[in-house]
């Protein structure tokens, strides 16, 4: 890739495709962020809620005002990495800096001293607001690394799909590791130690996957793009201005707002499907492992999906016709239960029937991702045409904040479902009311189905397609050849 001028935030001149090495040590980043979330989506709310015995309503209630925290550091953090002047460019002393301190903060998130209630959610909302402020100061400016390598329509989707195979694949990783290893003790579910030695292979993968995706994307700095020079001085008005002025396309507003409700179905989803599997299906410890395990089919189909599918049919639409198949395919099998049209538990071909339909929707719900995480990028050069400023990190700081509602608004109203109908703490399988199971799937389904049709609605109101995308990149090669 040759970038014609990139001190001056100048646009790509001429497209070369990527080579495999960098969008592996790009990509390779995103374990930090699928390890976090793995902990967070899957096994804070039963960590605290159920093993240390924190209400699980306080259990969300801490992550919701760490989100609170997150609507007011997300946006600065990308602003700053757009703006900042250094000899490491505007991305790479964010993402050094951030190794230590998230990889520290995340250990200590699942060894907790013992404290009472109110000593417990003060010291979940505390680690919980540093965990993400954190992981914000890296996850930010490398996804704001994707508009930077390159700029071609295909390509960009080519560089998400990477970050989300090594963020699911790595995700997915911990859960084999805690249910083929560390779980599997008499204790269980229940076992503490089983959660802190997860915090420290966690912590530490994390560690690796930031510097090794900021070292092996060390060598592009020279080729990235460089703070505008406006002559203006900073000021709070001026960087608000700025951001507003940024975030006000209607394409992103769109995507904003359909990428939330993605996020918050996905972090209901999560927190409550290992509960699903124990209660609901009654799934045996080994089947739940193997449950986990075929997560690593989905990545990779969701990773080959994603840019076979834009090459096809573009972002956009394919994004429409991804979301309709997996969005009514992920809660139908609870539908179908709840009306009597399932195996009942124990029966033989339960297992099969359910890890078959989760491995084919789940792979469709990886490439959604993909597809509609690579229209962020080019919503770059939309607002560069109409400001002459380049501000990738601030939208992806927007994404990276509306990512993380997963764990806000997400685990809050799984923590609102479970104390609303009375599920029971540590309860043994088979051993719940079945009026509680069943209004646990009746409050799960139609949530999720709703949640998912308004996402996809809004993700129509998306207007940048390919055409587009090539318009707004000549307009400013236009604009540089004339400087």
């Amino acid at each position: 890739m040759t970038i014609d001028a990139a001190a001056n935030g100048n646009p790509v001149a001429e497209e070369e495709k990527l080579p495999l090495w960098l969008k592996l040590a790009h990509g390779s980043g995103a374990a930090a962020f699928g390890i976090k979330n793995n902990g967070f989506d899957y096994f804070l709310l039963l960590f605290y809620g159920t093993v240390i015995g924190l209400e699980p309503g306080l259990v969300g209630l801490a992550i919701l005002i760490a989100l609170v925290f997150d609507a007011l550091s997300d946006p600065l953090v990308g602003y700053w990495s757009d703006n900042l002047r250094s000899r490491w460019g505007r991305r790479h002393p964010f993402m050094y800096a951030a190794a230590i301190p998230v990889a520290l903060s995340y250990f200590l998130l699942w060894n907790p001293p013992e404290l009472s209630q109110a000593g417990l959610f003060l010291y979940l909302t505390g680690l919980a607001i540093l965990i993400r402020t954190f992981i914000t100061f890296y996850e930010t400016p490398s996804s704001a690394l994707i508009p930077e390598l390159t700029s071609e329509y295909e390509e960009r989707t080519s560089l998400q799909s990477y970050r989300l195979f090594f963020g699911w694949t790595f995700g997915s990783l911990m859960s084999v590791i805690m249910f083929g290893a560390l779980l599997t003790g008499p204790k269980g579910l229940l076992d503490q130690d089983a959660y802190a030695t997860y915090g420290v292979i966690g912590s530490t993968l994390i560690f690796v996957a930031i510097m090794v995706s900021a070292v092996g994307t060390h060598s592009r700095i020279p080729h990235l793009h460089r703070p505008v020079t406006t002559g203006e001085r900073y000021s709070v008005g001026r960087i608000f201005r700025e951001m507003i002025e940024t975030l006000s396309e209607r394409s992103f507003i769109a995507l904003f707002f359909a990428t939330v409700l993605f996020a918050i179905a996905s972090g209901l989803a999560a927190s409550l499907n290992y509960l699903l599997l124990t209660y609901f299906w009654e799934f045996t410890p080994f089947e739940i492992f193997l449950w986990t395990c075929t997560v690593v089919i989905s990545a990779l189909l969701g990773f080959l999906l994603a840019p076979w599918t834009v090459r096809k049919v573009g972002k956009k639409r394919g994004t429409i016709i991804l979301g309709v198949l997996a969005f009514t395919i992920q809660p139908a099998p609870v539908l179908l239960r709840l009306v009597g049209m399932m195996p009942e538990n124990g029966d033989p071909l339960l297992f099969p029937l359910v890890v078959g339909i989760n491995v084919i929707d789940l792979a469709l719900i990886i490439a959604v991702q993909a597809v509609s995480y690579s229209m962020i990028a080019d919503l770059v050069e939309a607002n560069q045409v109409k400001t002459g400023r380049r501000s990738e990190g601030v939208y992806y700081a927007a994404m990276t904040f509306t990512r993380k509602t997963t764990q806000g608004l997400g685990v809050l109203t799984a923590g609102i479902i479970l104390s609303g109908i009375g599920f029971p703490d540590g309860a043994e399988p088979g051993t719940v009311d079945p009026d509680t199971v069943w209004q646990l799937g009746a409050f799960y389904a139609p949530s999720l189905l709703a949640l998912y049709l308004g996402a996809l609605f809004f993700v129509t109101r998306y207007k940048i397609d390919k055409d587009g995308h090539e318009a707004n990149l000549k307009r400013l090669r236009e604009g540089a050849a004339s400087q």
